[in-house]
């Protein structure tokens, strides 16, 4: 099998390759089966082979993509090889690897954070992004709408350090530090709400009841810019397969 060919099978597949299709979809199997040993506290002898057996097709899919680099990376020749790692994914796949491997396990038990290391293995969830239709749109969508999005994230934040300063000087008995301040602003913001700290003053009160509302303005925001951008990339993704097929016929 030529490299092109190994590029064409492990990238996100095209509407009429069975090839592609069937092995994105084996490596959402294997995804989802390498998940299964972090809902467990122990680590039985069964739950120890299927992560070992989820890692080296990991590791072997890894090679595969960075053999092939050239061919993600147009127009970059031997770099390509070089910059495939750094690349997004790339991190992702390898940062969902390393945690399992023996000689990493090993020496970060030495400085106790194993749990940590363990719990990347969660990152695995996030390599379905290459197989999934919706998580490649939302991908584009977020991609799209960045600008949009970095602006609300920065009227949020400048928001929420606004409103932690005034109730740390209105309240100060009540929020011991600033971050408790920071805290309550969230999720006083995303109208959550948990109530282990609150304002029990009259003005307090109030500047909760803005902050609230106030946020509810604010976290629609993004709800709005990432549907609006979704349905424009479902309506491209649509036309682009049509057209596939199309050329296929």
């Amino acid at each position: 099998m030529s490299r092109k060919r190994i590029f064409e099978v492990v990238e996100k597949a095209a509407v009429t390759d069975k090839v592609s299709i069937a092995y994105d979809l084996a490596m959402i199997v294997v995804i989802v089966i390498s998940l299964v040993p972090l809902a467990f506290k122990e680590d039985t002898v069964v739950l120890k082979v299927i992560d070992k057996t989820t890692v080296a097709i990991f590791i072997v899919d890894y090679i595969l993509r960075w053999v092939t680099a050239d061919y993600k990376l147009k127009d970059k020749g031997a770099l390509s090889f070089l910059r495939y790692p750094f690349t997004t994914m790339a991190l992702i796949d390898l940062l969902s690897i390393l945690p399992s491997l023996t000689l990493l396990n090993s020496g970060f038990k030495a400085l106790r954070i194993l749990r940590m290391i363990r719990a990347m293995r969660v990152l695995r969830v996030f390599k379905t992004m290459r197989y999934s239709r919706s998580f490649a749109i939302i991908g584009r969508v977020l991609m799209s709408s960045k600008k949009s999005l970095m602006a609300v994230g920065i009227l949020a934040g400048g928001y929420i350090i606004a409103s932690a300063l005034i109730i740390y000087n209105v309240e100060p008995d009540s929020f011991a530090t600033f971050f408790d301040a920071i805290y309550w602003a969230t999720v006083s913001l995303t109208t959550v709400g948990y109530g282990d700290i609150y304002p029990v003053s009259t003005m307090g009160r109030l500047i909760t009841m803005f902050s609230s509302i106030f946020g509810i303005a604010i976290v629609a925001l993004p709800a709005g810019i990432i549907t609006a951008g979704y349905m424009t990339e479902v309506q491209k993704f649509d036309e682009t397969e049509a057209k596939q097929k199309q050329g296929d016929e």
